[in-house]
Formats: C-alpha cells, sequence, structure tokens
C-alpha cells in the first residue's frame, strides 16, 4: 500500500523530521512516524531544543539531577540534549545500518554563540561528537564565514557535518569546497572516508519571507506577480551547483577513493504564508539523492495530501534563472537578502539559546 510519503521517498527523496524531545522519544511516537511516515532520520536545532526542554515534559527527573549535581545551566543543557540524541541515535541505529551511514541520522548543532568562533566551534563539535558516541550523529554546523574553516577541520577529524543556514548560491559553493577540503585532510590523516557523511542545508521557506516583502513594499504588479517564487528557484539552482560541484575532478578523485556526496537537504519546508500549498516545499522539490526535514505539520500535511509526480528539480534550471533575472530587474537585491537572512537565522537561534539557558536556569534553582 503506497503513500505520498512512500512515492517521496522512491523518488529518491529522504524524509527527516525536523523536531525532537524527550517525549517523542520515550511515548513511542518517534518510531510510531519512521514506521507509519518514511521518516528516517532527524534534525535538531535551538529553537526545537528550547521549545522541547521549556515545556518540562519527561525533563523533571534529569533536571533533578543536574541540580543535585550542582551543574551549571549549559552543563545541564548539553547533557539533556546529547542524551536525547544519543537515545533518537540508538532508535535509527537500524535505519543508519540498512542504508550504509547515509539515512538513520540525528543532528545536533554546536552553540549558536560559537557563530563567527572557528577554533570554539571546532573544539564544541568535537565534545558534542565525543559525548553522543554514536556512529549516526551529524554534528551542525552554521555556514557562517567562521564556520567554514571548522566545518574543514571537523570532517577532517573524520567526524561526520550538518552544515546549516545556508541562504545564497556562492555561500552554498563555499560550504562544497569546505567539505572537499576536509576529506582531502582526513584522507591524509588516514580516517575512511567511506565513513564520512556531511549535508548541506539550503534553507528555502525563509526566502520567500524576506523576498515577498520586498516585492510587496515595490508594489507594481509586475513585482506582486514574482511572490512565493524565489525559494523554490534558489534550491533549484542550489541542487544544479551540487551537480556540477561533484563531477569536477577535485570530487571525483575524492569519491573514487571512498568519499561520499555531500547531499543537499531542504531546510524551512514549512511554508510561512498561509496563502501557499502547504506541501509546497515538498512536493516542488523532488529530486534524486535530497534529504527534505520537515516539521511535523508539514509531514503529516505531505502524507495527507501531497502529490508526489516525480523529479520537480532537474528540468527547471532555466525558469529559475528567469525568475532571478526578473528580481534583479524589479529591484531585488538577492546577495542582500540572503546575507539579512544569514544574520538573522543566526541572531534567531542566539536568543533561543539564551531562552533556553534562562528556562533550565530557573528550573534548577527550583529542583534544589
Amino acid at each position: 500500500m503506497t503513500s505520498p510519503t512512500a512515492d517521496l521517498s522512491a523518488a529518491g527523496v529522504s524524509i527527516w523530521l525536523d523536531d525532537l524531545s524527550r517525549s517523542r522519544i520515550t511515548s513511542g511516537n518517534l518510531h510510531e512516524l519512521i514506521e507509519t511516515r518514511d521518516v528516517v532520520g532527524i534534525t535538531t536545532n535551538p529553537t526545537i531544543f528550547q521549545g522541547a526542554i521549556s515545556a518540562h515534559v519527561g525533563y523533571e527527573d534529569s533536571i533533578a539531577a543536574q541540580a543535585a549535581a550542582g551543574a551549571s545551566a549549559d552543563d545541564a543543557i548539553f547533557a539533556l540534549t546529547t542524551t536525547d540524541v544519543s537515545d533518537a541515535c540508538d532508535i535509527f541505529r537500524p535505519i543508519y545500518d540498512r542504508t550504509n551511514g547515509v539515512d538513520g541520522r540525528v543532528s545536533i548543532e554546536v552553540s549558536p554563540d560559537l557563530a563567527h568562533d572557528t577554533e570554539g566551534t571546532i573544539a564544541q563539535a568535537k565534545q558534542l561528537h565525543a559525548a553522543v558516541d554514536r556512529e549516526n550523529v551529524l554534528i551542525k554546523i552554521p555556514a557562517t564565514k567562521a564556520g567554514l574553516p571548522a566545518i574543514t577541520e571537523v570532517i577532517g577529524a573524520g567526524i561526520s557535518v550538518n552544515v546549516t543556514l545556508i541562504f545564497s548560491l556562492e555561500r552554498y559553493a563555499e560550504v562544497i569546497d569546505a567539505y572537499l577540503a576536509g576529506l582531502e585532510k582526513a584522507k591524509e590523516a588516514g580516517h575512511d572516508l567511506s565513513g564520512i557523511h556531511s549535508v548541506a542545508s539550503f534553507f528555502v521557506s525563509r526566502v520567500d519571507t524576506e523576498v515577498d516583502k520586498r516585492l510587496a513594499a515595490i508594489g507594481t504588479d509586475e513585482a506582486l506577480a514574482l511572490k512565493s517564487k524565489a525559494g523554490l528557484a534558489n534550491a533549484r539552482l542550489a541542487y544544479e551547483l551540487f551537480e556540477q560541484k561533484f563531477a569536477e575532478d577535485r570530487a571525483k578523485g575524492l569519491l573514487a577513493a571512498g568519499a561520499n556526496l555531500q547531499r543537499p537537504l531542504w531546510a524551512s519546508t514549512g511554508v510561512k504564508d498561509p496563502a501557499l500549498p502547504d506541501t509546497l516545499y515538498v512536493t516542488e522539490l523532488v529530486a534524486p539523492g535530497v534529504v527534505n526535514t520537515m516539521p511535523e505539520k508539514t509531514l503529516q500535511a505531505t502524507f495527507d495530501h501531497g502529490v508526489v509526480t516525480g523529479d520537480t528539480v532537474t528540468g527547471a534550471y532555466e525558469d529559475a534563472r528567469e525568475v532571478f533575472s526578473a528580481l534583479a530587474g524589479v529591484g531585488v537585491d538577492f546577495a542582500d537578502v540572503t546575507q539579512v537572512l544569514e544574520d538573522e537565522g543566526v541572531e534567531k537561534f542566539i536568543a533561543s539559546w539564551h531562552d533556553l539557558q534562562e528556562t533550565v536556569r530557573t528550573a534548577l534553582e527550583s529542583a534544589k
């Protein structure tokens, strides 16, 4: 018996859930989504953990134990989140084994406070990797300028990485180069390249939110006709860049030595504009070998009424270029759009992280 999520998987898209909490693990809900919704991986971020832990469901005993041990808020957060990720890794381990490490992945992010600190990011990435202590963990590192050399160093140490907060094609090209440089370092150090995996998380809906705001301000019929087109166009051209970069000699040499492709991952796939179809950033971004990480609402909508028609990416490159030409023609500065989105993305995660620190600090005090 087929379903839209099964059809999506058959078309080459790995469905990952963009949400994790202890209650999701202990209630059996995560198992259920794996069995019934074709979920083969999971992603987290500071905002997700802030929401989960601030709800307090399932964390009371752990927070009490941390308080009794005299843990700081940061130490407690580290313990709580790495425990959740380790447990989720165990649940996904059969998928990891079945797919030779391609799927069955669980992501955990370095502190957003380190987004502009290369050395701090490298150190915490290694610390998180050691604490989770599971082969199928992915360490999330943001694609900031400071994040790029950190990606190379962490990959070079043999650690698998989820590169997050990618908005522009220019930065995406730098991310791929950072991954390839990391593989070269790993090869030189004697690591088995086949055991190192990476995804590059390209954000989609946030692009439309920012561009559409600017189009509305311009207000002409020509500008308004371009609403809700930039996100898909940007992602489709990212996939074209992925195809091009991994067909070059540098990448081909590493792949021949056993390395894996760094798969594109579509993130921010829940629609922000209620006027849009709720499965837009799923069914319109189907291509072989990609990951789509979805909030549960988007996952359930896709299962319920998503229409999967096969590859909706590789034949759309010229149309995507025309969208960007038209955006430039009406006065949208897309380079500024993507820089604003990167800056805002980092700031939002920092704000969520600080909220989480305050939530845990208060909970620790109450538990004493």
